[in-house]
Formats: structure tokens, sequence, C-alpha cells
């Protein structure tokens, strides 16, 4: 409707009936904003059981690092570009606390490893040592040594996939992991503003739309 009345205004600016001050006035209009579902799904808490299980079955350094990977996407709710864009330097092993640096918009905020979380990561780094650097690196081309590189978004999505497959879970994407622990984290009974700040969202409403309670 605020399209076709655009639309009439327009033809009749351009006819001479009205004047571009008049014309302009007119379509000063706010749009109407739709508002979606979050795509993808949550896991479940067995399945999240049965992707480290399969971590765990690799008792190769690789499998420790997918464990410590995947255990910091969900209790950190870190995205894919984020967990790959850690440093070593970013990890206070102390308190679990994680800088993330490269988030969304350029925002920087804390994530926290603990529990299980920090005994994956604390286990990954026994292995990858003290060595400046990416927090995670990635395999050579045969996927057994581990290089002092960055890895990449389209790696994550690779090994989550590859793990996934190992535990007979179904098919989910890295951002799944994200809206897990945000969800995860309201059915708690965290406060709203608490995990919009964790998640890093900018608007409260982001994170309202991962509040599953309502459906239960």
């Amino acid at each position: 409707m605020l399209a076709a009345l655009r639309g009439v205004l327009k033809e009749a600016w351009r006819l001479g009936l009205m004047t571009a001050e008049d014309y302009h006035r007119a379509t000063d209009l706010p749009g109407v904003r739709g508002e979606r579902l979050p795509r993808g799904r949550a896991l479940s808490r067995r399945e999240l059981q049965k992707l480290f299980a399969a971590c765990a079955n690799d008792a190769s350094a690789i499998g420790r690092r997918d464990a410590a990977l995947l255990a910091v996407m969900y209790a950190g709710g870190l995205r894919r570009s984020e967990v790959v864009g850690l440093d070593l330097g970013d990890y206070v092993a102390i308190t679990g606390e994680l800088r993330v640096r490269d988030g969304k918009g350029r925002k920087e905020r804390l994530a926290y490893a603990t529990d299980g979380a920090k005994l994956a990561l604390d286990a990954w780094l026994a292995v990858r040592g003290d060595e400046a650097g990416p927090l995670f690196w990635p395999a050579d081309g045969r996927g057994r040594a581990l290089m002092n590189r960055r890895m990449t978004d389209q790696a994550v999505l690779l090994l989550l996939r590859r793990r996934a497959s190992q535990g007979k879970v179904a098919p989910f994407t890295p951002h799944d992991l994200r809206r897990s622990f945000i969800s995860d984290l309201l059915d708690a009974g965290a406060d709203m503003v608490t995990v919009q700040k964790l998640a890093g969202h900018a608007n409260v409403q982001t994170t309202a739309r991962y509040d599953r309670r309502a459906r239960r």
C-alpha cells in the first residue's frame, strides 16, 4: 500500500500537480518492517554430547583442537569468524576469559570458557604449546600435522560437518551453536540484557528472537 501511494504521488509530481516540497513531505513515511524467525535450530544436550564424543574418539591433536573449538563456539556464543580470529594472547587461562576482537560491526567483547569448555581448551593448549599466534591452528593437507597459521571460516564449517557425521548428529550450521548458546542461557533464566552483551548483539530485540520459553 505504501509503495502504491508513493507511486501515485511521484506521478502527481511529474505531472505538475504538486510541488517538489509537497511531494517529499507526503512521501516521508517510515517503512513497515517485517519480522522473521531466526534460521537454523538449537542443538539438544544429547547432540552436543555426541559431537564431543566424536572428538574424544579421535586421539590425535586434531581431536583435541576440534573439541576445544566446538566448546568455545558453544560456551562463548562465538561466530565462526570470531573463533578463527582469536589469538593465544586473547585467552586468560586463570579466568577463562576470551577477548573477542573481530566481532560483528568491529565490536569487541568478552566471552568465557568455563567448566568443561575450559578443560577442553586447556587440553588443546597442552598440545599446541605457548607459541604466539592464532589460538586454533589448521591441519596440513593430509589432516595430520598442525601449522601455526590462522584457520579459515570454511575450515570451521567442514570440521563441524565431519564431526556431525561421525557423531550421527543431524546437519547443523556453525551459527546453530551460537543459537544454542543464547537459547540455553535464556532457558536457564539469564537476564536478557546480560545475554545480549555476551552474544554481542547491538539490539536486545535480536536476542529476544532466540527466546523459546513462550513456545515451551
